[in-house]
Protein backbone atom coordinates (compact mmCIF):
# COMPACT_ATOMS: atom_id res chain seq x y z
CA UNK A 1 0.00 0.00 0.00
CA UNK A 2 1.79 2.68 -1.57
CA UNK A 3 -0.51 5.37 0.97
CA UNK A 4 0.52 4.08 4.27
CA UNK A 5 4.28 3.48 3.13
CA UNK A 6 3.83 7.37 2.34
CA UNK A 7 2.80 7.99 5.89
CA UNK A 8 4.93 5.76 8.00
CA UNK A 9 8.22 7.55 5.92
CA UNK A 10 6.85 10.77 6.70
CA UNK A 11 6.51 9.68 10.73
CA UNK A 12 9.87 8.34 10.73
CA UNK A 13 11.25 11.84 9.38
CA UNK A 14 9.24 13.93 12.19
CA UNK A 15 9.75 11.36 14.91
CA UNK A 16 11.83 12.82 17.89
CA UNK A 17 13.05 11.05 21.07
CA UNK A 18 11.67 13.98 23.45
CA UNK A 19 8.18 13.80 22.15
CA UNK A 20 8.08 9.78 22.43
CA UNK A 21 9.29 10.11 26.23
CA UNK A 22 6.32 12.41 27.22
CA UNK A 23 4.13 10.44 25.19
CA UNK A 24 4.57 7.76 27.70
CA UNK A 25 3.87 9.60 30.98
CA UNK A 26 0.23 9.65 29.95
CA UNK A 27 -0.21 5.90 30.34
CA UNK A 28 0.54 3.28 32.88
CA UNK A 29 0.85 0.69 29.98
CA UNK A 30 3.77 0.34 27.83
CA UNK A 31 2.84 2.19 24.33
CA UNK A 32 4.76 2.51 20.98
CA UNK A 33 4.82 5.64 19.73
CA UNK A 34 7.36 7.45 16.84
CA UNK A 35 7.63 11.00 18.77
CA UNK A 36 5.48 12.68 16.55
CA UNK A 37 3.87 15.97 17.88
CA UNK A 38 -0.19 15.38 17.41
CA UNK A 39 -0.69 18.58 15.41
CA UNK A 40 1.88 17.31 12.64
CA UNK A 41 0.41 13.66 12.85
CA UNK A 42 -2.69 15.81 12.05
CA UNK A 43 -1.71 17.53 9.14
CA UNK A 44 0.00 14.12 7.78
CA UNK A 45 -3.63 12.55 8.01
CA UNK A 46 -4.92 15.33 6.36
CA UNK A 47 -2.43 15.20 3.50
CA UNK A 48 -2.62 12.33 2.82
CA UNK A 49 -6.36 11.89 2.81
CA UNK A 50 -6.71 14.08 -0.78
CA UNK A 51 -5.52 10.73 -2.14
CA UNK A 52 -7.13 7.85 0.50
CA UNK A 53 -10.49 9.43 -0.43
CA UNK A 54 -10.04 8.66 -4.23
CA UNK A 55 -10.13 5.23 -3.40
CA UNK A 56 -13.45 2.75 -2.17
CA UNK A 57 -14.77 2.02 1.32
CA UNK A 58 -13.53 -1.25 1.59
CA UNK A 59 -9.82 0.16 0.56
CA UNK A 60 -9.62 2.67 2.98
CA UNK A 61 -10.93 0.06 5.31
CA UNK A 62 -7.83 -2.02 4.42
CA UNK A 63 -5.07 0.79 4.56
CA UNK A 64 -6.77 1.97 7.92
CA UNK A 65 -6.14 -1.89 9.24
CA UNK A 66 -3.18 -1.93 8.07
CA UNK A 67 -1.94 1.36 10.10
CA UNK A 68 -4.17 0.36 13.39
CA UNK A 69 -2.44 -3.23 13.53
CA UNK A 70 1.20 -1.41 13.32
CA UNK A 71 0.81 -0.91 16.93
CA UNK A 72 1.95 2.80 17.02
CA UNK A 73 -0.17 5.62 18.49
CA UNK A 74 0.37 7.96 15.37
CA UNK A 75 -0.21 5.26 12.85
CA UNK A 76 -3.83 4.42 14.68
CA UNK A 77 -4.74 8.35 15.58
CA UNK A 78 -4.24 8.84 11.41
CA UNK A 79 -6.41 5.58 10.91
CA UNK A 80 -9.08 7.27 12.85
CA UNK A 81 -8.45 10.36 11.19
CA UNK A 82 -9.94 9.09 8.37
CA UNK A 83 -12.73 6.91 8.99
CA UNK A 84 -15.14 9.38 10.19
CA UNK A 85 -14.34 11.02 6.61
CA UNK A 86 -16.39 8.35 5.61
CA UNK A 87 -19.41 7.71 7.11
CA UNK A 88 -21.83 7.84 5.07
CA UNK A 89 -20.99 5.20 3.27
CA UNK A 90 -20.86 2.74 6.69
CA UNK A 91 -23.04 0.14 6.69
CA UNK A 92 -24.75 -1.99 9.67
CA UNK A 93 -22.34 -5.24 8.60
CA UNK A 94 -19.05 -2.64 9.04
CA UNK A 95 -19.60 -2.98 13.12
CA UNK A 96 -18.91 -6.24 12.93
CA UNK A 97 -15.23 -5.20 11.54
CA UNK A 98 -15.20 -2.36 13.63
CA UNK A 99 -15.38 -4.53 17.14
CA UNK A 100 -13.09 -6.46 15.77
CA UNK A 101 -10.49 -4.13 15.35
CA UNK A 102 -10.90 -2.92 19.09
CA UNK A 103 -10.96 -6.04 20.44
CA UNK A 104 -7.38 -6.85 18.30
CA UNK A 105 -6.00 -3.70 17.82
CA UNK A 106 -6.95 -1.40 20.74
CA UNK A 107 -4.21 -1.36 23.97
CA UNK A 108 -5.04 1.81 25.18
CA UNK A 109 -7.30 4.87 26.16
CA UNK A 110 -5.80 6.84 23.77
CA UNK A 111 -6.50 4.63 20.55
CA UNK A 112 -10.04 3.43 22.07
CA UNK A 113 -11.06 6.84 22.27
CA UNK A 114 -9.77 8.22 19.48
CA UNK A 115 -11.46 5.64 17.13
CA UNK A 116 -14.84 4.84 19.23
CA UNK A 117 -15.96 8.77 19.46
CA UNK A 118 -15.74 9.88 16.38
CA UNK A 119 -15.83 6.24 14.00
CA UNK A 120 -18.45 4.56 16.55
CA UNK A 121 -20.30 7.88 17.12
CA UNK A 122 -20.72 8.75 13.87
CA UNK A 123 -22.12 4.81 13.17
CA UNK A 124 -24.36 5.59 15.78
CA UNK A 125 -25.93 8.33 15.08
CA UNK A 126 -26.39 6.46 11.43
CA UNK A 127 -27.84 3.29 12.52
CA UNK A 128 -29.28 4.16 16.15
CA UNK A 129 -30.87 0.67 16.26
CA UNK A 130 -27.28 -0.74 16.53
CA UNK A 131 -27.16 0.65 20.00
CA UNK A 132 -28.56 -2.16 21.77
CA UNK A 133 -25.52 -4.37 20.33
CA UNK A 134 -22.75 -2.37 21.45
CA UNK A 135 -24.02 -1.66 24.95
CA UNK A 136 -23.86 -5.24 25.64
CA UNK A 137 -19.91 -4.91 24.70
CA UNK A 138 -20.34 -4.08 28.69
CA UNK A 139 -20.40 -7.97 29.50
CA UNK A 140 -17.24 -8.14 27.61
CA UNK A 141 -13.53 -9.48 29.44
CA UNK A 142 -11.56 -6.83 27.16
CA UNK A 143 -11.34 -4.00 29.27
CA UNK A 144 -11.30 -1.76 25.88
CA UNK A 145 -14.44 -3.16 24.52
CA UNK A 146 -16.22 -2.35 28.22
CA UNK A 147 -14.70 1.38 27.75
CA UNK A 148 -15.97 1.10 23.94
CA UNK A 149 -19.39 0.61 25.29
CA UNK A 150 -19.42 3.62 26.79
CA UNK A 151 -17.04 6.32 24.79
CA UNK A 152 -18.85 4.79 21.48
CA UNK A 153 -21.79 6.96 22.54
CA UNK A 154 -20.04 10.22 23.80
CA UNK A 155 -20.28 12.25 20.31
CA UNK A 156 -24.49 10.87 20.14
CA UNK A 157 -24.83 12.32 23.69
CA UNK A 158 -23.28 15.85 23.35
CA UNK A 159 -26.64 16.09 21.07
CA UNK A 160 -28.44 14.75 23.61
CA UNK A 161 -29.20 10.98 21.88
CA UNK A 162 -28.98 7.87 23.94
CA UNK A 163 -29.73 8.85 26.89
CA UNK A 164 -31.29 5.62 28.43
CA UNK A 165 -28.12 3.72 26.65
CA UNK A 166 -25.76 5.67 28.74
CA UNK A 167 -27.66 4.66 31.92
CA UNK A 168 -27.62 1.24 30.51
CA UNK A 169 -24.18 1.28 30.19
CA UNK A 170 -23.52 2.91 33.68
CA UNK A 171 -25.92 0.57 35.19
CA UNK A 172 -23.52 -2.55 33.67
CA UNK A 173 -20.52 -1.42 34.27
CA UNK A 174 -21.16 0.90 37.62
CA UNK A 175 -19.34 -1.61 40.32
CA UNK A 176 -16.10 -2.16 37.72
CA UNK A 177 -12.89 -1.96 38.93
CA UNK A 178 -11.00 -1.01 35.86
CA UNK A 179 -10.63 2.88 36.55
CA UNK A 180 -10.12 3.04 32.58
CA UNK A 181 -13.95 1.99 32.32
CA UNK A 182 -15.10 4.01 35.14
CA UNK A 183 -13.78 7.10 33.88
CA UNK A 184 -15.46 6.12 30.69
CA UNK A 185 -19.15 5.97 31.26
CA UNK A 186 -18.13 8.60 33.73
CA UNK A 187 -17.51 10.85 30.78
CA UNK A 188 -20.70 9.44 28.97
CA UNK A 189 -22.71 10.17 31.87
CA UNK A 190 -21.13 13.87 31.78
CA UNK A 191 -21.86 14.52 28.31
CA UNK A 192 -24.97 13.94 28.44
CA UNK A 193 -25.44 15.82 31.49
CA UNK A 194 -25.21 18.99 29.11
CA UNK A 195 -28.65 18.31 27.74
CA UNK A 196 -30.25 16.03 30.67
CA UNK A 197 -28.41 17.75 33.98
CA UNK A 198 -32.28 16.99 35.76
CA UNK A 199 -31.92 13.24 34.73
CA UNK A 200 -28.51 12.68 35.45
CA UNK A 201 -28.11 14.23 38.52
CA UNK A 202 -31.00 12.03 39.59
CA UNK A 203 -29.34 9.21 38.64
CA UNK A 204 -26.22 10.17 40.19
CA UNK A 205 -28.26 10.89 43.36
CA UNK A 206 -29.82 7.59 43.27
CA UNK A 207 -26.47 5.00 42.62
CA UNK A 208 -23.63 7.33 44.67
CA UNK A 209 -23.31 4.83 47.26
CA UNK A 210 -22.11 1.80 44.76
CA UNK A 211 -20.92 4.47 42.22
CA UNK A 212 -16.81 4.77 42.62
CA UNK A 213 -15.42 8.54 43.20
CA UNK A 214 -13.90 8.57 39.70
CA UNK A 215 -16.87 7.66 37.58
CA UNK A 216 -18.60 10.29 40.19
CA UNK A 217 -16.67 12.97 39.67
CA UNK A 218 -16.55 12.54 35.89
CA UNK A 219 -20.56 12.58 35.63
CA UNK A 220 -21.10 15.53 37.79
CA UNK A 221 -18.16 17.21 36.54
CA UNK A 222 -20.31 20.10 34.64
CA UNK A 223 -23.10 20.48 36.83
CA UNK A 224 -23.28 23.84 39.07
CA UNK A 225 -21.13 24.01 42.25
CA UNK A 226 -24.98 23.40 44.55
CA UNK A 227 -25.35 19.75 42.88
CA UNK A 228 -22.04 18.82 43.12
CA UNK A 229 -21.93 19.55 46.53
CA UNK A 230 -24.99 16.94 46.85
CA UNK A 231 -23.72 14.58 44.97
CA UNK A 232 -20.28 14.40 46.86
CA UNK A 233 -21.82 14.42 50.49
CA UNK A 234 -21.68 11.51 52.00
CA UNK A 235 -24.69 9.17 53.12
CA UNK A 236 -27.40 9.06 51.58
Amino acid sequence: MDIVISVRKQLRAAADKKTAEISQRFFKEKVKHYGVKSAVVGKIAVLAWREVKLHSKNEIFAMCEELYSSDYGEESYIASDWLPRISQEFEREDLKLFKKWIAAYVNNWAKCDTFCNHTLGEFLMRFPDSAAEVTQWTASKNRWLKRAAAVSFILPAKKGMFLSEAFEVADALIADKDDLVQKGYGWLLKEESRRHEKEVFAYVLRHKREMPRTALRYAIELMPKTLKKEAMKKGA
